[in-house]
């Protein structure tokens, strides 16, 4: 195959990339404006959006809730990503790498901030005492599979879901290279919940609230539009993982908080009590 493209000796950003998300795409960090976070009335604070890695906090909180945590009540307010809310000098402050979710702990006499996905599941996990073992060897499964997700994601999100998706061409080769390694997989977590009810084991935990937004969503034909694509119901054991979880009460709240796009019933862009999610749950036919 010719090659169309000569990488120059150094690379310099001379203009956008192209397609979905390619305005907000940059090679340096830092604050575009100053814009001051809100806060609102409970201790915990959380500014994210309804995309996979966000939903992974709202999961852990609701599922909190219904185990009576009262402590786990909680301010979601929306970060919209497509508009650059990410670079505020107050997103900044709290999260110097720009992306959601990030979350403020005000329950203490200093503020404690948390930012990247994984480490806000710990945190909250171990601070309330629930969905992460505290003995082994079941701590380290569930850590094992908790960075297991973190290191397959973004295969799944920037490289499938970028050039399958989002990308201004359609071009073979990367899209056959990230189609199969989804596909592989897809097939690890297969062959893992055809040993286990749960991703870690007997029990529900943080690696399931971790996994499930980015791959029981695809297994369930919401990301990308590429469940046939992708044959995803030949993957029985993660279909059967994908519905279970999907039908918990904390799953089917946590996943519309901080949205902004679908049905109605989906969309619960700022969340500061739980009648707000009640509210746009009774809309769903």
């Amino acid at each position: 195959m010719e090659n169309t493209y000569e990488p120059p000796k150094v690379w310099t950003h001379d203009a956008e990339s192209g397609g979905t998300w390619a305005k907000i795409n940059r090679p340096v960090s830092g604050a575009t404006h100053d814009k001051a976070l809100p806060v609102g009335q409970h201790p915990l604070q959380l500014y994210s959006m309804g995309t996979p890695n966000g939903q992974k906090v709202t999961i852990l909180l609701e599922e909190l809730l219904v185990l009576g945590v009262a402590e786990a009540e909680y301010d979601a307010h929306l970060i919209r990503i497509g508009e650059g809310d990410q670079f505020g000098s107050g997103f900044v402050e709290v999260n110097p790498n720009s992306k959601i979710p990030a979350l403020v702990d005000r329950s203490g006499e200093q503020p404690v901030s948390v930012f990247e996905s994984g480490a806000i599941l710990v945190y909250l996990a171990e601070k309330f005492g629930h969905f992460l073992p505290e003995t082994q060897p079941e701590r380290a499964t569930v850590m094992n599979w908790l960075f297991w997700l973190h290191g397959s994601a973004p295969y799944l999100g920037g490289g499938f879901g970028h050039f399958y998706a989002y990308a201004p061409e359609k071009f073979e080769y990367p899209i056959n290279r990230f189609t199969m390694e989804v596909k592989r997989q897809m097939d690890v977590l297969d062959k893992q919940l055809a040993k286990h009810p749960f991703i870690a084991g007997d029990q529900y935990s943080i690696a399931d609230m971790a996994i499930w937004p980015w791959y029981g969503n695809l297994a369930l034909g919401r990301q990308y539009d590429a469940a046939e694509f992708l044959d995803v119901t030949s993957y029985p054991n993660l279909q059967r993982w994908a519905k279970a979880i999907d039908a918990r009460p904390a799953v089917e709240r946590g996943r519309i908080v901080n949205r902004a796009w679908g049905e109605p019933y989906e969309q619960v862009a700022e969340r500061h009590s739980a009648e707000d999610i009640d509210q746009a749950l009774a809309q769903k036919p």
